[in-house]
């Protein structure tokens, strides 16, 4: 079992940029991880994946502007959010589901998940 701790979170101005961090227990280099967010009265959706590989993927949305990656040797995984929106605004989680990462979706694949950290951005 893998437990998750997500940290980073803030508020933020719009345009500004926040890093979250993924802690996790033990490694998670054979899995598919994976950045979620959820915002009040809305759907969780997938923000980015990186696979066991280090393959990244990532919603529509965020492209361009949100980087994932993770540093295998500290067990953690990051999301570099950069020109932050409004529509940004959400509870982020973080996760772990088998060593594939399919198309980014809302995550009901995943296995293992953090508590969140909220990201605020003020316009």
């Amino acid at each position: 079992q893998v437990q998750l701790v997500e940290s980073g979170g803030g508020s933020v101005q719009a345009g500004g940029s926040l890093r979250l961090s993924c802690a996790a227990s033990s490694y998670t280099y054979t899995y598919c991880m994976g950045w979620f967010r959820q915002a009040p009265g809305k759907e969780r959706e997938g923000v980015a994946y990186v696979d066991s590989v280090g393959a990244t993927t990532y919603a529509d949305s965020v492209k361009g502007r949100f980087t994932i990656s993770q540093d295998n040797a500290k067990n953690t995984l990051y999301l570099q959010m950069d020109n932050l929106n409004s529509e940004d605004t959400a509870m982020y989680y973080c996760a772990a589901a088998g060593p594939k990462c399919g198309v980014v979706g809302p995550g009901t694949d995943f296995r293992y998940w953090g508590q969140g950290t909220q990201v605020t951005v003020s316009s």
